[in-house]
């Protein structure tokens, strides 16, 4: 079918809607930041739309549509500005010593809800793929590279585009496009090795990791440390933006969570998929209502039968909506009249 065919506005709408997801996905690989994702979507939306008489159909709408995109991505990112981890800016901090200091939040790696970025596909292998590539890990690692070299490597290993696709999006040569890729996962394989690797988490999730998030919703809910000390790696870490502290060890991260983290105890969790990882919105006991506020995305990293990563982003006033989340859960009385 020619792209350049003539369509009516409703349906030139509906055909650039179809995009969204995938384009969205794009644009937080190359950007780290779900609110900048969406907005450089958004963008990209109004330049097709109001370019479309100029659209000569020499290429697939979708192939159009990412080249828009990329150079939206590309002029965001010519302050250099990078989004990080607490664990790459800072070294762990002892619990003897921890404070909470904040920075601000275009200093962080922004979670996503999968939906948003990961289109629906029948190839099991294609979506785990997918789902890797928004892991906070491995998004995080992009965020070493040069922008170029970012989309390179996003849209050739990624989306699976041929070097010669890549070279004609960003107006260059197959050469240069083989060279920056070469690059890119030269750093991405050291930028792995000291991270220690992805976290192996099934695509579904088995059984068994299925029953290790069900105890984890017990012991957290219970505030129970002796159960969650067992449900958690001896390194595993603990991070908590915008705060800039994060922890390593099952003392230190139990022992955060019963002195400076003990308002949580009694917190509710709501099951939310992110990253492509597990994970859960963190409501926090209200004393004022009996219910149950707001406090922080979970997005929880497993591997071998255990929690290695426990990343809770604590800016309610932004994850919540950007998930759907209600802001308050009723006190149980309510709930069970």
């Amino acid at each position: 079918m020619n792209d350049a065919a003539a369509t009516t506005t409703d349906d030139l709408g509906v055909r650039l809607e179809k995009h969204r997801v995938e384009l969205t996905g794009y644009c937080y690989r190359m950007l780290g930041s779900s609110f900048e994702a969406e907005d450089a979507v958004q963008d990209t939306m109004v330049r097709a739309w109001r370019g479309y008489d100029r659209f000569e159909g020499r290429s697939s709408m979708r192939s159009w549509l990412y080249r828009i995109a990329t150079n939206v991505c590309l002029d965001m990112l010519t302050a250099g500005n990078k989004r990080a981890r607490p664990m790459d800016l800072t070294s762990p901090t002892p619990l003897a010593q921890a404070a909470l200091n904040s920075r601000p939040d275009h200093t962080w790696l922004e979670p996503m809800p999968d939906a948003r970025v990961l289109p629906t596909v029948a190839d099991p292998a294609e979506a785990a793929v997918a789902k890797e590539s928004v892991r906070l890990a491995f998004m995080a690692a992009l965020q070493q590279l040069p922008p170029r070299q970012r989309a390179v490597l996003i849209l050739r290993e990624v989306l699976a585009w041929k070097a010669s696709e890549v070279a004609e999006l960003l107006g260059t040569t197959v050469a240069s496009v083989n060279s920056a890729l070469q690059r890119a996962r030269a750093t991405l394989a050291d930028g792995t090795a000291a991270d220690g690797g992805q976290a192996a988490t099934s695509d579904p999730l088995d059984e068994d990791q299925q029953k290790l998030l069900e105890r984890y919703v017990t012991a957290f809910e219970g505030y129970d440390m002796t159960a969650l000390t067992a449900l958690l790696h001896e390194d595993a870490v603990m991070t908590m933006p915008p705060f800039d502290l994060w922890l390593r060890g099952t003392d230190d991260i139990t022992g955060f969570m019963t002195t400076l983290g003990a308002p949580c105890a009694g917190s509710r969790l709501v099951p939310v998929e992110a990253n492509g990882l597990p994970g859960f919105a963190h409501y926090k006991p209200d004393p004022q209502t009996g219910g149950f506020v707001p406090w922080a995305v979970q997005v929880l990293e497993v591997s071998e039968g255990r929690i290695t990563g426990l990343h809770c982003f604590l800016d309610t006033a932004r994850w919540f909506p950007l998930f759907g989340l209600p802001l308050e859960l009723e006190a149980e009385s309510d709930q069970s009249e």
